[in-house]
């Protein structure tokens, strides 16, 4: 890099694909994965799937029971960062 611009990633990561979106009708923009701090930039997290084969059975079945676990932690951890969102809810 040759200089430090302030905001530099948020502006073309997020700030000017949203613009794009808008002005081309998308109704849908993904952030991508991890990080709630997007959500001070109105981008709330969703929950993501990914699909991977292990050849080793030991293996697969702990990292399956360990999934399972995972799973119930992610999902209250969604819905407490929903009841942060800042976004108005309507309670009709």
């Amino acid at each position: 890099a040759l200089a430090r611009v302030d905001s530099l990633h948020f502006e073309a990561c997020y700030y000017q694909p949203i613009e794009w979106c808008i002005a081309h009708g998308i109704t849908r923009f993904e952030g991508g994965a991890q990080g709630e701090h997007k959500m001070a930039r109105a981008l709330m997290p969703v929950k993501t799937s990914s699909a991977h084969w292990l050849a080793h059975p030991a293996f697969a079945d702990a990292v399956q029971r360990f999934l399972a676990r995972e799973g119930e932690g992610v999902q209250n951890y969604l819905e407490h960062l929903a009841g942060r969102s800042p976004f108005r809810h309507d309670p009709s």
